[in-house]
C-alpha cells in the first residue's frame, strides 16, 4: 500500500511538472515511479510518452524563430496523439497532462513573437494562440482569441471550426453547432480535426470513419451524416446573396460530378451537403413544395441511401 501512494504521489508531482512545461522534472519523476514499480502500467505509459517528447523537442535547438518552434511543437501534437492511439488503454490524467505539456509550450513560443512579427501575422497568431489556450484549458481566453481570428479570416473553415470547438468545450453547444455547420459548408476539407476536442465532433467523426471513410473523404462525408444524425440542427436564414451563391456553387459542382473528373468522391457529399442547405432554405421561406421536391429527387439519384436516411 505504502509502494502504491508513493507511485501515485510521484505520478502527480510528474503531471505538475508538465504543467509548468518541465518535461526533464516529469522524466526524472516517472524514472523515480518506475523504480518502485517496474510493472505499474500508467507509469509505463507515462514514460513512453515523456521520451516521445524528449526526443523530439532536442529539435527545438536548431529553430531560431519562435513561430517556426511553435508550429513545430504542433505538428509534434499530432504526431503525438497518432502515437497514443497505438499504445492501447491510456490514462486520462496522464493524458490530460501531456495535452497541457504541448499546447502551453507552444503558446510560449508564439508569445515570444516580436511586437512587429506578431503584428505582420496577426489572424494567424490569433489562430495559433486560441487553439493552444484551447488545448491547455483555458476556454474563454480562446474565446476571445478565436473570435478575433474568424472575424479577420471570414472564409477560413478552420478558424470557424476552432471557435466552435471552444464553445462545445466552454458549454455553448447551441452556438457550437451553428459555428460547425458554417464550418464544414465553408470548406470540410481545411478543417483540421486532430485540433478538435468536442465530444460531439469526435464521435461524428468515429461514426464516418466506421462507414469506411478516411482522409479528405471522412471530412466531406462529416457534415452531410452531421445533419441526417441531428448533430447540425441549428440552423440560420439565407441572405439573398447567399441564397444566390448557394445556388451558383450547386450548379458548378453538378457540372463537375457529372464531368466524372477523379476527385468525384470528394465532391458527392460536398454536393449533398449544399442540396441540404438548400433544402432547409426553401423550407425556411417558403418556396414551393416542387422546388424542394426537385431537390430530394436529385439527392436520391446520387445517393439512394442517403436520400431514404434523410427523408425517413
Amino acid at each position: 500500500m505504502a509502494e502504491q501512494e508513493s507511485v501515485n504521489a510521484l505520478l502527480s508531482n510528474a503531471y505538475e511538472s508538465l504543467t509548468s512545461v518541465d518535461i526533464g522534472a516529469a522524466s526524472e519523476l516517472f524514472d523515480k515511479a518506475l523504480a518502485e514499480d517496474f510493472e505499474h502500467p500508467e507509469v509505463l505509459w507515462s514514460l513512453k510518452c515523456a521520451n516521445f517528447w524528449s526526443e523530439r523537442l532536442g529539435r527545438l535547438d536548431s529553430m531560431q524563430n519562435p513561430y517556426e518552434r511553435g508550429e513545430y511543437v504542433l505538428a509534434q501534437w499530432k504526431a503525438f496523439s497518432s502515437f497514443i492511439s497505438k499504445l492501447g488503454a491510456g490514462f486520462d490524467r496522464a493524458r490530460y497532462a501531456f495535452k497541457g505539456f504541448a499546447f502551453s509550450l507552444a503558446l510560449s513560443f508564439y508569445r515570444e513573437l516580436s511586437a512587429d512579427e506578431g503584428e505582420s501575422r496577426e489572424a494567424d497568431l490569433a489562430l495559433r494562440i486560441g487553439m493552444c489556450l484551447k488545448g491547455s484549458g483555458d476556454y474563454s481566453g480562446a474565446l476571445r482569441s478565436l473570435e478575433s481570428a474568424a472575424r479577420e479570416r471570414r472564409d477560413d473553415a478552420d478558424a470557424l471550426a476552432q471557435l466552435a470547438d471552444a464553445y462545445a468545450l466552454g458549454g455553448d453547444e447551441r452556438t457550437s453547432k451553428a459555428l460547425f455547420r458554417e464550418a464544414f459548408f465553408l470548406g470540410a476539407g481545411r478543417i483540421d480535426i486532430d485540433f478538435l476536442e468536442c465530444e460531439t465532433i469526435r464521435r461524428l467523426a468515429s461514426k464516418v470513419a466506421s462507414l469506411g471513410y478516411s482522409g479528405a473523404e471522412l471530412l466531406e462525408w462529416m457534415p452531410v451524416y452531421g445533419t441526417l444524425l441531428g448533430l447540425f440542427s441549428v440552423k440560420r436564414e439565407l441572405k439573398a446573396v447567399e441564397a444566390g451563391k448557394l445556388r451558383q456553387s450547386i450548379y458548378q459542382l453538378e457540372n463537375e460530378v457529372k464531368e466524372g473528373r477523379d476527385e468525384r468522391a470528394l465532391l458527392v457529399p460536398r454536393l449533398i451537403n449544399r442540396y441540404f442547405w438548400l433544402v432547409d432554405h426553401c423550407v425556411q421561406v417558403k418556396e414551393d413544395r416542387s422546388k424542394i421536391a426537385e431537390t430530394l429527387l436529385k439527392i436520391r439519384l446520387l445517393d439512394p441511401a442517403i436520400h431514404k436516411q434523410y427523408t425517413a
